[in-house]
């Protein structure tokens, strides 16, 4: 067996009206709250304000996060913070990993363009609590933190420096998402578990166990949290089926669906999770002939009727698999229905060959020109 490293990540407190226990988590006297609109708007964020509140604690609130968050809003968040002792990310993926980054900013005292890369951040943040609020990408789990540059290209911040102190897994705040969002972040989950198992790099058997536990809970829940959105059982399955994936992934990490998603997603501003479910298939496709095995190993966690065929009827089924849930979901299928055309492909496919420090963790080698097929086949 090859040797391997393993980080667990952050402590966990789970339950429900956990994100009320935040006080109790950080000692520091003013704390930086990152979020967004969508978030305050919708109350989320009232209970572990006035915790917060009630503690003494003074709060300063960001609430200025955007979808595909850009560098500006990394630093505008840090610039807030100034004085600050703790970090709270309390939201989505965007919100979560603009608190990572400026958590450690400001503890470091690092200039941002020094820390994109793969272990390039290593000095000492401030103490961090991340706080999902959907299930799906995880980044309560993982050193990692995505920022958009330019405009439109995908930047990652890889270090051990950027986990959490603490992850707090309260169902509670995932109850009124919006059945779409429900689906696609919870597609994305699955996604990170299916390419945790299969990379190319870094895999390993405690990456493999929680990875298997993942798409059990997500693949048994995701329809029904999408069609009945207060079942609370469903919920919680949810939120710890993307954990577990979370810390799969930030062992094993992700891969060709991720680097193919990232170019949708910072030219058409498609949601993450749902630019993974449209490169799903393609890719997987792709890889059949180099992953078959785990693919059909994966199969059967997926659907249990799986378990009765051939292996390359097991491999091929968890692709279809993965489109029932999809298409039961009500996510699209094609990429004309985000507003990509045949005239984009060449973009798409230049912009896809910028996310190597994913493409080398693909089971398959894709290439421009490989980028480029699986576009137009997700036309």
């Amino acid at each position: 067996m090859a040797d391997f490293t393993f980080d667990y990540g952050p402590r966990v407190r789970s339950g429900t009206g956990a994100a009320a226990a935040i006080p109790e988590l950080i000692d520091a006297q003013r704390v930086l709250f990152v979020t967004d609109a969508g978030v305050r708007g919708l109350g989320l964020a009232d209970a572990a304000l006035a915790s917060l509140a009630a503690a003494g604690r003074e709060v300063v609130v960001f609430d200025a996060v955007e979808a595909d968050p850009s560098a500006a809003t990394v630093l505008a968040a840090t610039a807030a913070g100034a004085g600050c002792g703790a970090v709270v990310g309390f939201g989505g993926g965007s919100p979560m990993d603009v608190a990572k980054v400026a958590a450690y900013l400001l503890g470091s005292g690092d200039e941002l363009e020094a820390i994109y890369g793969v272990g390039n951040a290593r000095g000492q943040g401030l103490p961090l609590v991340l706080v999902p609020t959907t299930a799906g990408t995880g980044s309560e789990a993982t050193p990692i933190s995505v920022i958009t540059v330019g405009g439109a290209e995908k930047k990652g911040v890889n270090s051990p420096a950027l986990y959490a102190q603490w992850a707090i897994l309260d169902a509670e705040l995932t109850l009124g998402l919006p059945a779409h969002v429900t689906a696609a972040t919870g597609v994305d989950a699955m996604v990170h578990a299916i390419e945790a198992y299969t990379s190319a790099r870094l895999k390993n058997p405690l990456s493999d166990a929680l990875a298997r536990e993942a798409l059990v809970l997500l693949a048994a829940n995701i329809r029904t949290a999408v069609r009945d959105g207060g079942n609370r059982p469903a919920r919680d399955a949810m939120l710890r089926g993307a954990y577990l994936a979370g810390v799969a992934f930030a062992n094993a990490p992700v891969a060709g669906v991720h680097a193919l998603a990232y170019p949708l997603g910072g030219h058409f501003h498609v949601p993450h999770g749902l630019s993974n479910a449209l490169m799903l298939p393609h890719v997987l496709g792709h890889n059949m002939g180099a992953a078959l095995d785990l693919y059909a190993e994966l199969a059967p966690l997926v659907d249990p009727k799986l378990g009765s065929v051939g292996r390359q009827g097991q491999a091929q089924g968890l692709v279809a698999a993965l489109q029932s849930i999809a298409a039961d979901c009500g996510l699209p299928d094609r990429l004309r229905a985000v507003g990509v055309e045949a005239g984009h492909l060449d973009l798409l496919a230049s912009e896809a060959m910028k996310q190597q420090r994913l493409l080398v963790n693909n089971p398959c080698p894709i290439d421009e020109a490989d980028a480029r097929r699986l576009y137009e086949a997700a036309l």
